[in-house]
């Protein structure tokens, strides 16, 4: 080795070395930054009061990247081991909700594009200009977000959502009556997949992955199974747009975001039918000819691998690939919820983070559970508005730490384990 590397590689080693020593001496938030967690979890805030947060991304050496809705992205460092970001900077522009690390790139997306920054170790901000991988994807601002992940394959997967409740005419309005889907899905509510390291890409010059889902901002790779698993989000207002089968009741608890295994050819059965969590059954939208009681035409869709509650709008998941928490965390999912607004005359649910189990051949085992909780900061809303903090983004830091964004007020959390 040449001499000359020595103090370039212990920098390194020192960066990627001082997270990992971090987590077990760690001071926590005295009220663990405003949220409730398992017995032995402890939260410190890592920023607090940035701008509204979507998806983040962790480094290997434990830099932070968050991006913002609106602006750019937020770069965050801590330089001194107490948990707290005291390097923050932002860069880029163009808003957006998606971004990942590959390969030594930093990935994001904005709502009609994904671009990638060549990252250098030991900088926390790229210093080149951003290069174009993607261009042009539908955007009619109605889930315009682009969730973006990488496969096994090591192929770049996007998400397109659908600009519509249910694609009735008109949309969301009593009585709208469901339009032929087979045009519109040739270009929305699916995921497409790209080379990641060819420019100027379209969307004709993707894969078509999956189609038939309203969107999907949530898609992660297992590392057992090397499968992509989304959560999707269910449609809104059965009882505006059909009162005669619909209460109000009726549409706080229905229909189900679900949970699903992303496979090549999937039609996950949007816009035509939505899954019942209570009854657990696949049935009709009203928009075309649903009543409340109408199911689909069986085996035609798959069932859900799991169905959550309505309206809790699942936003980044991130699989747990540490050792740093117990075993029974170990290569299960944690799922960040942004919270309802369509609950009403019921309280808003949500906002909270669910942990995801799955077996050793990593596929979940059905069952979920409230990990992390008390973001709200109130046990009932009237609306998203009156929420104090509104979980977005999840990310596994190198040494198992889960980190944690806002949405609402721009905060980071990162929550360890201590004994």
């Amino acid at each position: 080795m040449n001499p000359r590397n020595l103090p370039r590689l212990a920098l390194l080693l020192a960066l990627a070395a001082g997270p990992l020593l971090a987590a077990a001496s760690l001071t926590p938030d005295p009220d663990n930054g405003g949220i409730t967690l398992p017995d032995g979890f402890r939260a410190v805030v890592v920023a607090d009061k940035l701008k509204p947060l979507r998806n983040i991304a962790v480094a290997p050496n434990g830099d932070l990247y968050a991006k913002t809705r609106q602006a750019g992205i937020i770069a965050l460092r801590d330089t001194n081991g107490d948990g707290k970001a005291d390097d923050i900077q932002e860069f880029g522009s163009g808003g957006g909700t998606g971004i990942a690390l590959h390969n030594g790139y930093l990935y994001h997306s904005t709502d009609d594009h994904v671009f990638r920054y060549k990252l250098t170790p030991g900088e926390l901000v790229p210093t080149g200009e951003p290069e174009r991988i993607v261009r042009d994807l539908p955007n009619r601002r109605q889930h315009s977000a682009k969730a973006i992940a990488f496969g096994a394959d090591g192929q770049l997967y996007v998400e397109v959502g659908s600009p519509s409740n249910a694609l009735g005419q008109p949309d969301r309005a009593l009585g709208a009556k469901g339009q032929d889907p087979t045009e519109f899905l040739k270009t929305h509510g699916g995921y497409w997949r790209f080379d990641p390291d060819k420019p100027e890409q379209t969307q004709a010059d993707g894969h078509h992955v999956s189609t038939g889902h309203r969107h999907s901002t949530s898609i992660a790779l297992n590392p057992v199974s090397k499968k992509l698993f989304v959560a999707i989000h269910g449609r809104d207002q059965l009882n505006t747009v059909a009162p005669q089968f619909f209460t109000a009741e009726d549409n706080a608890e229905n229909p189900s975001e679900v949970f699903h295994l992303l496979e090549d050819g999937a039609d996950f059965g949007w816009p035509t039918t939505y899954w019942d969590p209570r009854e657990k059954k696949r049935k009709l939208n009203p928009e075309y000819g649903g009543d409340g009681t109408k199911l689909a035409e069986p085996g035609k869709f798959p069932d859900p691998l799991i169905g959550f509650p309505a309206h809790w709008a699942p936003m980044q998941m991130a699989f747990y690939t540490g050792t740093q928490f117990p075993e029974k965390y170990r290569g299960g999912a944690f799922l960040a919820f942004h919270g309802s607004w369509n609950r009403a005359p019921l309280p808003q649910r949500g906002y909270n983070v669910v942990y995801i189990p799955f077996n050793q051949d990593g596929m979940p085992t059905g069952d979920y559970e409230i990990f992390a909780d008390g973001f709200a900061g109130a046990d009932k809303l009237e609306s998203p508005g009156d929420a104090k903090h509104r979980p977005n983004g999840v990310a596994v830091g190198p040494d198992g730490s889960l980190y944690i964004s806002d949405s609402q007020a721009g905060r980071i959390w990162r929550i360890f384990y201590q004994k």
